[in-house]
């Protein structure tokens, strides 16, 4: 089976800062993640000048401040872009940023980005949807605050445009930071594959590890969680994020857990083998049996080590004779 595909969601936990981006690709190689993720946006592109903060916003950053210059100030240039990615290549780990206006997929596509990752807010951007969909690669598209219809809708835009769905993982998300627990709905990310036939993964902002966890025990092929040097740091997402160690943990126990749901098939396992002939059972003597009675129900028992006739024989062996004399406990044999 296919690994599950675990992507740090470094996000705009940068603040701005190139050496604290480097910082958190070191944290993310480190922890086993598959892929670290930034957004690449210019303020100007994204949102007017009057566009309100949302509510987490406020609660994490000067409430002075506008959404605009809260903004304007974790821009990545492309020159930066590069340099993130160029450190990506020495660590060993993917580079992924989510595009959040036109010119940002061009400036992506041309830095030669394998894989499209479009942000929950895109989801009814048709103009935005149409030319990711026209570069026909391997794209993630998140679906936090959508309907199900909303999503057939963008799913038909990207396959209209040139992009099957074969190449796009559907995410279910929840854009509230932090999400709480009876927000999450993970069976949401199950009704989309029954309903859309397409493969997917989940996007979390809860809180702790155990819903990303809990995704992949329910199929999620990709897993998308925000990490942050520190919860401490001034910014909008930080404290909705996972710490180093954290990450770490949560990249182990999703490894443990793939191995752990195996194939599917039902059969005795190599490790288990060895047990069988200890604490399975055989046809063995309940007393003492002479040459020639009758075994029955009366002078036949079932007991441990499981290394001669299966009990599974009971029937077959009840009503027949003994052809030698049985101590009490010895293994029936015919």
């Amino acid at each position: 089976m296919e690994s599950v595909f675990i992507i740090a969601e470094a996000g705009v936990n940068h603040n701005g800062d190139i050496e604290l981006a480097k910082q958190l690709i070191d944290v993310a190689a480190q922890s086993g993640a598959d892929a670290v993720k930034f957004q690449t946006f210019t303020a100007d592109a994204l949102l007017s000048h009057n566009a309100p903060k949302a509510e987490y916003q406020q609660q994490t950053t000067d409430t002075a401040e506008t959404q605009y210059a809260m903004i304007k100030k974790l821009e990545l240039d492309r020159s930066s872009h590069q340099l993130l990615l160029e450190h990506c290549r020495r660590k060993g780990i993917m580079f992924l940023s989510s595009p959040f206006d036109l010119e940002s997929i061009t400036t992506l596509d041309e830095l030669g980005i394998e894989i499209f990752k479009i942000p929950s807010g895109e989801i009814t951007n048709l103009p935005y949807l149409r030319k990711i969909g026209s570069l026909n690669k391997s794209c993630i598209l998140s679906t936090g605050m959508s309907t199900i219809q909303e999503v057939e809708t963008a799913l038909q835009v990207l396959s209209d445009a040139g992009t099957s769905k074969e190449l796009v993982t559907v995410l279910h998300c929840n854009t509230e930071y932090p999400t709480p627990m009876s927000d999450v709905n993970l069976r949401a990310m199950q009704t989309m594959a029954d309903l859309l036939d397409v493969n997917i993964g989940y996007s979390d902002h809860t809180l702790g590890i155990e819903i990303p966890i809990a995704a992949v025990a329910m199929g999620a092929r990709v897993i998308e969680k925000h990490f942050t040097l520190s919860k401490d740091l001034p910014g909008p997402d930080h404290q909705a994020s996972l710490e180093p160690r954290q990450l770490k943990e949560m990249v182990i126990v999703i490894r443990n857990l793939e191995q752990a749901l195996g194939d599917g098939h039902k059969r005795p396992t190599p490790s288990e083998e060895k047990n069988k002939s200890i604490v399975r059972k055989s046809i063995v003597a309940k007393k003492y049996i002479r040459q020639g009675e009758v075994f029955d129900e009366e002078n036949l028992t079932t007991k441990r080590p499981g290394t001669g006739i299966s009990p599974m024989m009971w029937d077959k062996i009840v009503g027949i004779s003994a052809n030698t004399d049985f101590q009490p406990d010895e293994m029936i044999k015919l």
